[in-house]
């Protein structure tokens, strides 16, 4: 076995990789730019070596910065994770060149299967189902909407060297081709280097479904099961599960079956993922093959109970495969959800700046992480085993796991992925599963930057997705016009008035106790009034519970004042909430959404309502940036005339172009910003009239 390895990447899977090299009795050596000098993979390796600047091309993308490191450090092999260079063809040849092993698969099979259009005839010649479309160079925009045409709307256009994500676009018809061609080709060379397209029939109603491979260096070739990846936001995954509720055994027996032979035509090894794209019917065409460790591994880690990074590092180091087809089983259901630095409730625009507070949920032990590293990266906080059904406790075991690459006081970067951490969930069902991601997602703490874990809890709690009648557009269709928060049940209305009440309490009963006030402690300092949501709640904090609206509720809250997170259990039922201080009450965050309590004493309360309310400024006269960006291109000036729907202007951020619309007709009064300027969240663009 290897004695050093080195990991060339940052973040959560470096440190996942380091966890599993540590368990396996191998050292490790970490890459890191100057961005991520103070970083959790960088302080758990056993070295660590710098390789530039934040920008990743000048830093996680240099080849020959990280075989310096190997010849340096005596690595003997480098598991590169995701992204960066995971899929270059030419990094790994570079290090099988200088005798240092690739975690990873063949040079050749990356080479095949790197290239969507290459690969898409590979996956005709090995009788792998494929999407139909255009395989081939398009010239320009007038050519790409003649093939669009004889294809048949809507077509979705792909940069042939893409992936997460970037580089893509639905087009419904003729005008969305010729308003996003060449826009696609930007994205397809600024992210990739490579500005070739291709043009494929869009299945409607799709499935995101996948096939994890492993094969090693002797001819064995496996598949172990499906992910469900279909809900996606702007093609990059948000939920993955294993197995899927929409595969039979049949067609997962299919399926895999494909897999296996696209694999074996390339002569692939190592951990791969073949992803089809599933109809209705359950007919189902090769998307892609990535050629690397997935981010949503874990969930099939979960159900299989195979580490896939240790099986990774064991057939490069040329072990068979210790199983066989039959020895792979799926135990349970898992969950994966992906926890971002972004703001649902802006349009999930990507969030930076410094994690202020970051507090993960407790983990059950798993096989994948070591003790000695959970303990010391995560808070001591007690642990659960139980998932609640919605009307109590079920008494089914269930087990949590967070991927993560964070601490708290970490730095959100401009420069990378805006993953915070990966919320893992196993237990025997798919209902179970949801729940216990619901349980545990009401326990992140996280502070200083936006993020969606209130967005993630509202999908676990969507009837539809519960239900399993999932498709790729299922968050655009479900949320349509934007995140505002999950729906509020009338129960859960009156459980956070309670809660609200037992903590305003205790925090009047403190300060009832300092002497010399000049009109003495309040008579009853357990009465108030909560305002929330536009109603009043009359609440009573009497001994052994607490009185809402008339209605009496056994409430047990063991609160102190400054505590962030509350374990209650009302009337039997556990409730997790976030808790902070406003200036008129308190906000409770629970259940995928954010709740202001204004709590006043009753005589008080009377007087507020001859309070004059505040209206907020009216912005929509003007165009704002919507994130931190560079403004790209702007497409009006002083003077003219939008429509609704126009494409006024473009913004840059993360790689990403986003075009901005007029919301609706008018006439630009003013320009005040130009193309090439760097803009803050909410800087003005345009005034209109």
């Amino acid at each position: 076995m290897f004695d050093k390895i080195l990991i060339a990447n940052r973040g959560e899977i470096a440190c996942r990789v380091i966890r599993t090299a540590k368990r396996m009795g191998i050292k490790t050596v970490a890459v890191y730019s100057d961005a991520d000098a103070r970083a959790p993979h960088v302080e758990m390796a056993d070295q660590k070596v710098r390789l530039g600047p934040p920008p990743a091309s000048e830093s996680y993308l240099l080849a020959e910065a990280i075989l310096l490191a190997c010849k340096e450090t005596g690595a003997q092999a480098v598991h590169p994770g995701y992204g960066f260079l995971s899929e270059r063809e030419s990094f790994a040849r570079l290090l099988g060149d200088n005798d240092i092993a690739f975690i990873g698969p063949p040079p050749g099979a990356i080479a095949a299967m790197g290239d969507k259009i290459e690969s898409k005839k590979l996956a005709l010649a090995a009788g792998v189902s494929v999407v139909p479309g255009f395989i081939g160079e398009i010239r320009d925009t007038d050519h790409a909407v003649e093939i669009a045409g004889g294809i048949g709307y809507p077509v979705m256009m792909k940069a042939s060297a893409g992936g997460g994500g970037k580089g893509m676009r639905l087009a419904y018809s003729e005008t969305d081709v010729r308003e996003t061609f060449d826009s696609v080709r930007r994205e397809g060379l600024a992210s990739f280097g490579d500005d070739r397209i291709f043009i494929e029939k869009f299945v409607e109603n799709p499935r995101h479904i996948e096939i994890q491979l492993l094969g090693d260096q002797h001819g064995t070739i496996l598949y172990l099961g499906e992910r469900e990846c279909s809900v996606q936001r702007r093609h990059q995954k948000v939920v993955e599960e294993a197995p899927s509720p929409f595969v039979t055994p049949d067609m997962r027996k299919l399926m895999g079956e494909q897999a296996v032979q696209l694999a074996r035509a390339v002569g692939y090894y190592s951990a791969g993922t073949v992803e089809f794209i599933a109809g209705a019917d359950r007919s189902f065409y090769f998307l892609e093959m990535n050629t690397r460790l997935q981010v949503e591994h874990p969930v099939t880690e979960c159900v299989t109970g195979l580490d896939l990074v240790e099986q990774m590092i064991r057939v490069a180091n040329g072990e068979r495969l210790a199983f066989g087809q039959a020895d792979v089983t799926l135990d349970g259901w898992a969950i994966e959800n992906r926890v971002y630095a972004e703001d649902p409730y802006r349009g999930f625009l990507p969030s930076t700046g410094r994690l202020v507070r970051y507090r993960p949920p407790a983990q059950t032990n798993h096989p994948f992480v070591s003790s000695e590293v959970e303990t010391r990266w995560l808070p001591e906080r007690p642990s659960t085993s139980l998932g609640t059904n919605g009307e109590g406790v079920a008494q089914i075991e269930t087990k949590v796991r967070v991927d993560d690459g964070v601490v708290e006081g970490s730095d959100i970067s401009m420069f990378y992925d805006p993953m915070i951490a990966k919320l893992i969930t196993w237990a025997p069902t798919r209902e179970a599963a949801i729940d216990a991601q619901i349980a545990a997602l009401d326990r992140f703490e996280i502070d200083g930057i936006g993020h969606n874990v209130d967005f993630l809890s509202a999908l676990m709690q969507h009837p539809r997705f519960r239900a399993g009648a999932l498709t790729t557009g299922f968050i655009a269709e479900e949320y349509p016009e934007g995140f505002h928060g999950a729906p509020v049940p009338d129960a859960l209305t009156t459980k956070l008035a309670a809660v609200a009440g037992i903590v305003a309490c205790a925090q009047a009963t403190r300060a009832n106790a300092i002497d010399g006030q000049l009109n003495g402690p309040a008579a009853n300092p357990c009465e108030w009034v909560v305002s929330m949501d536009g109603a009043e709640h009359r609440v009573s904090v009497v001994e052994g519970g607490v009185i809402v609206d008339g209605v009496a509720l056994t409430v047990e809250v063991p609160f102190s004042p400054g505590q962030r997170l509350i374990e209650a259990v009302i009337d039997g039922e556990p409730l997790a909430l976030r808790l902070s201080r406003t200036r008129a009450g308190w906000r409770l965050t629970t259940r995928g959404r954010s709740h202001d309590l204004r709590l006043l004493p009753p005589h008080i309360a009377e007087l507020s309502h001859h309070m004059i309310e505040k209206v907020p400024p009216d912005l929509s006269r003007f165009l704002l940036c919507p994130m931190p960006g560079l403004l790209t291109a702007l497409n009006v000036k002083a003077g003219d005339k939008v429509e609704a729907g126009q494409p006024l202007a473009v913004v840059e951020a993360m790689k990403m172009e986003n075009i901005l619309r007029a919301e609706k007709a008018g006439t630009v009064k003013a320009v005040e910003a130009k193309p090439g300027d760097s803009l803050a969240v909410d800087a003005v663009i345009l005034e209109f009239e």
